[in-house]
This record gives C-alpha cells, sequence and structure tokens, in this order.
C-alpha cells in the first residue's frame, strides 16, 4: 500500500511535469539547465523528467533544446473534436471568416477562463496571438461576455472571484458590479461587445451558442476600429452571429432525432 509521503511525491511529480510542459511552450524550447535554473531544480531532476517526456513523445530534443512534441496534436485534436457539437460549430466558423474577411472565433469556458477551440482569419484580418488551445479572460472578450451573460450570477461571481478582472487596457471592465450590469444587458439582447478591452485598436462582437439552458461557448467576429464602427458594428455583424447562432442551436437541438 502507497505510503502518504509516496502519494505526495507522486502527485509533485505529476505537477512539475506540466510545469515543465508550460514552461517549453511558454519560453520555446529550453535547454535541461534552463529548465532546472526556471522551476529551481537540480540538473538531474530536470534531466529525468525531460528525458521520460522525451520517450513518451511529448517532449523532442533539438540541439541542446527541449521542445513540445506532436504527440500534443493528438491530444489536441482529441479534446477538440470529443464533443460532436464542436465539430459542427467549426464549419460555421471558417463561413463568418470568409463572409466577413475578419477574424472569426468559437471559445468555451473551462476553469474559468475563455479557450479557443476554432479560429479562422478572413482575407483582412489582423493576425494576433490566439491560436487554437490559448485562453483568455473571459470579462475582456466578446464572445466571453456573452458566456458569462447566460450563466447564473453565483457562478459569475466564483469566476470574478477566482480569476480577478484584469485590466489589459485602459478600456477593460475590471469593476465586478459594471460587469454585471453589462451582463445583464447581455442577456437580453444576446448581443455583446469587446471594444478594445482585450487589446487596443481592436473591437469584436459575440454571441452565446446555447444547448436550451445550457451554455455552450461564444462565437464572434473580430477586427480592427477603423473597419467595426457604425453600421457594421451594430447591425450587420450581430443580426450574422445571431443569425449563425440560430442555426447551430435548431442544428443541436434536433441532431439525435
Amino acid at each position: 500500500m502507497e505510503s502518504d509521503t509516496e502519494s505526495q511525491d507522486r502527485i509533485k511529480t505529476t505537477e512539475r511535469i506540466f510545469q515543465i510542459v508550460e514552461l517549453l511552450m511558454r519560453e520555446d524550447g529550453l535547454s535541461f539547465t534552463e529548465v532546472a535554473n526556471h522551476l529551481d531544480l537540480s540538473r538531474s531532476s530536470a534531466y529525468r523528467h525531460l528525458t521520460s517526456l522525451e520517450r513518451q513523445g511529448y517532449v523532442i530534443k533539438e540541439s541542446e533544446k527541449y521542445y513540445p512534441g506532436m504527440q500534443f496534436l493528438d491530444v489536441g485534436e482529441y479534446v477538440r473534436t470529443r464533443k460532436s457539437v464542436y465539430e459542427m460549430i467549426e464549419p460555421k466558423i471558417e463561413k463568418l471568416a470568409e463572409r466577413t474577411d475578419e477574424r472569426a472565433e468559437f471559445i468555451v469556458e473551462e476553469h474559468g477562463t475563455g479557450i479557443f477551440v476554432h479560429r479562422e482569419v478572413g482575407e483582412n484580418a489582423v493576425h494576433t496571438n490566439t491560436r487554437i488551445g490559448r485562453s483568455i479572460p473571459l470579462h475582456a472578450s466578446a464572445a466571453g461576455k456573452a458566456i458569462l451573460a447566460h450563466y447564473p450570477t453565483q457562478r459569475v461571481e466564483e469566476i470574478v472571484e477566482s480569476q480577478g478582472l484584469e485590466e489589459l487596457t485602459q478600456h477593460t471592465i475590471t469593476d465586478a458590479d459594471e460587469l454585471l450590469d453589462e451582463l445583464t444587458e447581455i442577456r437580453e439582447t444576446s448581443i455583446a461587445y469587446n471594444d478594445q478591452e482585450l487589446i487596443e485598436g481592436l473591437r469584436a462582437v459575440g454571441v452565446p451558442i446555447l444547448d436550451g439552458d445550457d451554455v455552450i461557448g461564444g462565437i464572434s467576429i473580430t477586427g480592427p476600429t477603423s473597419r467595426f464602427q457604425g453600421e457594421k458594428l451594430k447591425n450587420e455583424y450581430p443580426d450574422l452571429l445571431l443569425g449563425v447562432a440560430n442555426e447551430l442551436e435548431l442544428n443541436i437541438a434536433f441532431r439525435d432525432e
């Protein structure tokens, strides 16, 4: 039978493995000595962890640096397509990007943050760091606020308490009461806006994707303030997104019939 000490050591080892993987992603590759220094590990411990990950295919070594391996693609694709609903949404995101020539995204909430599941860029889209799997704060995202607006207030408060309301730009909402007031308005219209709250110079329009009373995620269109104004911002893009959301929700409702 495993002792409490052995159990704790196993948990610490598991946590350390994930810390190493996240570090390699964040730093775009490191030597085992650099990993040891970043995480305050002995060189031998860092080397053992890295070689173990390398044997399993989750880390590769190029020259003297270690990088996340292609095995994560298999894991990521499984996660991204595990729910059939996610696959139904992907072609709609592609069409939104094609029709608007802007960036279209689908995000879901997990552990209080927004995770990019699908994203496509149109011909004129502004390219930012929105790779699949990246997390963003829900309170500063149009799709994220659309999701929050359809959560119970208690759940929203729990997310705010655990994640905080980080000020990403001078336009970011950092007051909980102000956020709750805006979520009330969004709930009435199902339309959420991000007015340079995540990145200066970019606006977005988002709507939720619902399955009855359950929130699946949120879809949005993002572009520069120079193009996201007037009729496009207030009518054209919201109507387009609401139409796509309605079609998806009908398909979701009848998917098993």
